[in-house]
């Protein structure tokens, strides 16, 4: 369910202008602590925050832009200034507009203002929250934008007619066929959480077919619709209450994480509510009948799975494994707390694959949430042609038990001519294609020799001496740029190497890779496995020739007058590699022991031979590819560290026990070496 919710927040922001009338009604009364507390409780059951504050605004101040297709909307100033803000407002006026729309001078509301749902609360709340909002937020002096409307949507008084034909301002009332619990989740899915205003289909006149469950309208009660280029999935008979409760709490469940708008309705709503009231939100949304547009939510443990046979014989396959499998992994179960599983993942096999192909085009992030507080991207990719991205949209849709339709190259560019995503990106490196590898003349061999890149250790056991991968460097088999690509390699060889002070082949500097930064044994030069590596090198070496400048090659260099800070290297691992290689560099393993991502130190990690255990060379690495998933980045969300950081970090974990090299004396014998050597 990455973006079953995302739509909420951007649906429900409001266009809460009221007007300041020229008297003032008497102050209210000052409220005590626990009323104040109450009613930022119940604000943030309504999501104010997100709606009511403009990014790097102050809160509740205003000024977030809503694109609708009749024009522009922007949230209004509802902080308790007495000029611009809501200040001089009665209760009676405050609860005129938010169960009917219609200000204090009669101008009404536009309905992106979920008042339709806000007309169920309880008088309580809705005093508690204006004692809230008039005693216990900062007055901000803003003032507010008007809206900008093309005609006729410019003349609110045909707002009067569609209050009347569609909005019921009676308070919620409890069903007696219902316990205490499911009571309370209606109460707040149907008013205050409004979350209709997203999952309920909307009518002609782009009225939510249905406040609540009842009655003959009841079925198309949150069952999903599609709003502003995202695909709000139906909420009826959702997960398991515990899956639901946590992904409100944290963001994530064990099949989905949510995106878009989403996020911000977890990060500044969601997270704060109860357990008693998440649950009851939960119990609700599990009891309605299921809908027919939407798949049914899993709510069993997912089947361990493998890597689909045709990973590496499709298209879709190389394309996944290229920009997908780093994160969501061959199996498509993603990495707990990190990245989200495609297996049972709702928006990845949603009859309706809009929010699909928006956070494939446009990116995604987790919501920060006291569970998670660190945000983990995927960034756009839109550089992809549209057929490339049809082709691995449509392998994740048919694989790890997902059965839903293939995506074309029309769905892909029709959304993208809606979105116009931008992309940032400006190297020249062009990243190859390992999809095209199937056109190769022999390419049964150059797709074994990127097998051995990408699966060393499994592939090649005998000869891998501990638990690290060709790609454990060479990012996504030698396609990124700055991560120690193969592009134009093989022209460059046979070269001179300082370190062996003679020219070698690049038979040997593979060999050199196997016997350091692997910590095994070397490959017999004629071998089919050699072979098939060095045909792979000779795939990715395009058009170069010998003096030719590539752009992306290599890690780039970082400043050798840099001067490592070890106790700042030891607090940047802990708070941005750990989470991935371990507290004690051990990497990152799962419950069955299989590794997700490498060890940076000790037995099963490079040796002392490795050019990653000379520090400047590790910071240069580290500066342009670590963190991964840290921002926008084509394609891994990589980089993001500072100079200083990069040798920081890279000193404390070169530096830290790992095997030896035996044959250390023979390196440099015409002199030369690197001051940062480890011996």
């Amino acid at each position: 369910m990455a973006s079953a919710f995302s739509r909420l927040a951007l649906v429900a922001t409001t266009v809460f202008s009221f007007s300041v009338l020229a008297s003032e009604p008497p102050p209210a009364a000052a409220a005590d602590s626990e009323l104040l507390a109450r009613g930022k409780y119940i604000a943030q059951l309504g999501d104010c925050i997100a709606c009511h504050t403009a990014p790097q605004a102050p809160e509740m101040a205003g000024g977030l832009q809503l694109k609708t297709p009749m024009g522009t909307i922007y949230s209004s100033n509802i902080t308790p200034d007495p000029d611009t803000g809501i200040g001089r407002y009665s209760f009676e006026q405050f609860d005129k507009a938010m169960r009917e729309g219609v200000t204090p001078d009669g101008t009404n509301l536009y309905p992106a203002m979920p008042y339709p749902s806000y007309a169920k609360m309880s008088e309580a709340d809705m005093r508690a929250l204006y004692a809230y909002l008039m005693q216990g937020v900062t007055p901000i002096s803003q003032s507010n934008q008007e809206a900008d409307m093309s005609w006729p949507f410019n003349m609110r008084w045909g707002l009067s007619l569609w209050n009347f034909a569609f909005v019921d301002t009676e308070p919620f009332a409890p069903d007696p066929a219902k316990d205490e619990v499911l009571n309370r989740g209606a109460y707040l899915v149907q008013g205050l959480g409004h979350c209709g205003a997203c999952h309920t289909p909307r009518g002609i006149a782009f009225q939510e077919k249905a406040m609540s469950d009842a009655g003959s309208s009841g079925k198309h009660f949150l069952a999903g619709e599609t709003v502003e280029h995202w695909r709000a999935l139906s909420l009826r008979n959702l997960w398991t209450v515990e899956d639901t409760v946590q992904l409100l709490k944290t963001g994530q469940n064990r099949f989905a994480t949510v995106s878009g708008n989403m996020a911000d309705v977890i990060h500044h709503s969601t997270q704060h509510f109860s357990d008693v009231d998440l649950v009851a939100i939960a119990s609700y949304l599990k009891s309605l009948p299921p809908g027919k547009d939407d798949l049914p939510m899993p709510d069993i443990p997912l089947a361990a799975a493998s890597a689909p046979d045709d990973l590496f014989s499709s298209r879709g396959g190389l394309g996944y494994t290229q920009f997908c499998s780093d994160c969501h992994r061959p199996d498509g179960h993603g990495v707990k707390g990190l990245f989200p599983p495609l297996a049972g993942n709702p928006s990845i096999a949603s009859a309706n694959p809009t929010s699909l192909l928006h956070i494939t085009l446009t990116g995604w992030e987790t919501a920060q949430t006291a569970t998670h507080s660190r945000v983990y991207t995927m960034p756009g990719f839109a550089r992809l042609a549209d057929e490339e991205i049809a082709e691995i949209l449509s392998f994740v849709r048919s694989r790890w038990g997902n059965n839903s339709s293939p995506i074309t190259a029309k769905q892909v560019k029709t959304l993208r001519d809606q979105l116009n995503p931008q992309t940032t990106d400006s190297t020249a490196f062009e990243t190859p294609r390992l999809a095209n590898l199937l056109a190769a003349a022999n390419a049964d061999q150059v797709i074994r020799g990127m097998r051995l890149h990408l699966q060393t250790r499994e592939l090649l056991p005998d000869n891998v001496g501990n638990a690290l991968n060709c790609t454990s460097c060479h990012l996504n088999a030698g396609t990124v740029a700055d991560g120690s690509p193969f592009v134009g390699v093989s022209a460059f060889f046979p070269s001179y190497a300082p370190r062996a002070g003679k020219e070698v082949t690049l038979e040997e500097r593979i060999n050199g890779c196997f016997r350091r930064s692997m910590n095994g044994k070397p490959i017999p030069p004629q071998s089919a496995d050699m072979q098939a590596m060095v045909a792979y090198f000779d795939w990715m070496k395009m058009n170069t020739q010998p003096g030719d400048k590539v752009a992306g090659r290599g890690v780039g260099k970082i400043d050798t007058a840099i001067k490592p800070d070890l106790d700042n290297g030891k607090q940047v691992y802990a708070e941005q590699c750990a989470v991935c290689h371990g507290s004690n560099g051990e990497g990152l393993a799962r419950e069955d022991g299989s590794l997700v991502y490498p060890p940076l130190w000790g037995d099963q990690s490079f040796n002392i031979g490795a050019g990653m255990a000379r520090t400047y060379t590790a910071a240069a690495f580290v500066k342009r590819n670590m963190p991964i998933g840290f921002h926008e980045k084509f394609p891994l969300g990589q980089g993001g560290l500072s100079d200083q950081e990069a040798v920081d970090v890279a000193a404390w974990f070169s530096q830290q026990p790992r095997p030896d090299f035996p044959d250390k004396v023979k390196d440099w014998p015409k002199g030369g070496k690197p001051v940062d050597a480890r011996y």
